[in-house]
């Protein structure tokens, strides 16, 4: 359900009796000490406001929606001093009023950060999308996203993962680098499966390594991977034989012989004798070699794919 709070539609005033012209509303999740949570345009928040919400010249406060639950706000001045900053602040609406409904855990609406797949390739309303480019604000000349809208998302991956690039350089806190206009770089899903990280809060599970992952399991948005891979000598199993096979050298002798004196054939006896005369004749086969192949294929690389649908992957803002 929706609702909203009594700043919405009001005029607000300085101390000197002067409208806030250009005061910045923030809208915080309740107990919390920064923490966005996101304000809508209409009752049926599909629309989004931005956050902070930007009071006009006269100091009005636009209509803004709020998911039913509390919440937190801080209205500053156009030049950064807190004005007004209050806590468990009740979201009147149809669930919160006199029906008897009571305010839902702001904690189980969809926090900035969360992921979100989605069937479709472009603009999502109230997300970026996980492609490494940038965000930042209006003026930063981001290429994903350069809106006010991005401060929360800006603020939370600057503090959630320091490996991101900030352009032009990481300054000092993530206020003071989106009041500078610089952009971050948003994690890059682009081609990507998701997987836990290895402990998580717990023991490291050991599922992925260091030796195989290529980079510590533990760190957030740590990627490795491929999708071939080519086999090398040393992945094979052992042959047996290693292929190679020799035959060694055969030779056979035989005494020569010969028909000496008288005739071939007779009627009673062979006309003559053969003899020996102790010279031999030799035939000799040399030693063959047979050599095998440790492996008949190609060493082209080969798939290593799961089965993979493929999703735009988005973040919250």
């Amino acid at each position: 359900m929706a609702g909203t709070i009594p700043l919405s539609l009001t005029q607000q005033f300085d101390e000197f009796g002067k409208p806030l012209s250009g005061a910045l509303l923030y809208i915080i999740q309740a107990g919390t000490v920064s923490t966005p949570q996101q304000p809508y345009q209409d009752a049926s928040l599909t629309i989004l406001q931005p956050n902070p919400i930007q009071l006009d010249a006269a100091g009005r406060v636009p209509q803004f929606f709020l998911a039913d639950g509390y919440i937190k706000v801080r209205l500053d001045d156009k030049f950064g001093v807190t004005q007004l900053a209050r806590d468990g602040i009740l979201v009147i609406g149809p669930s919160a009023g006199g029906g008897g409904g009571g305010g839902v855990d702001p904690t189980t609406l969809i926090q900035t950060g969360a992921i979100q797949p989605f069937y479709g390739t472009g603009v999502l309303a109230g997300f970026v999308r996980m492609n490494g480019r940038t965000i930042g604000s209006a003026t930063s000349g981001a290429s994903e996203r350069a809106n006010a809208d991005c401060q929360a998302l800006f603020n939370f991956l600057w503090n959630g993962d320091s490996t991101l690039p900030v352009s032009p350089s990481r300054g000092a806190s993530s206020a003071a680098d989106w009041a500078a206009n610089k952009t971050i770089t948003t994690p890059d899903a682009r081609g990507r499966t998701l997987a836990g990280l290895g402990a998580m809060g717990s023991t490291d599970a050991g599922r992925l390594t260091l030796t195989y992952f290529g980079i510590n399991p533990d760190q957030l948005g740590a990627a490795s991977g491929a999708e071939t891979r080519a086999l090398a000598l040393a992945n094979l199993p052992p042959i047996t034989p290693a292929g190679v096979i020799t035959n060694g050298a055969i030779s056979i002798s035989h005494n020569a012989q010969f028909l000496t004196g008288g005739n071939l054939i007779s009627n009673s006896s062979p006309g003559g004798a053969f003899q020996n005369t102790g010279a031999t004749i030799t035939a000799s086969q040399a030693a063959s070699t047979f050599t095998g192949s440790t492996g008949g294929g190609s060493s082209s690389p080969f798939s290593v794919t799961q089965p993979t649908l493929l999703v735009t992957m988005y973040l919250k803002l």
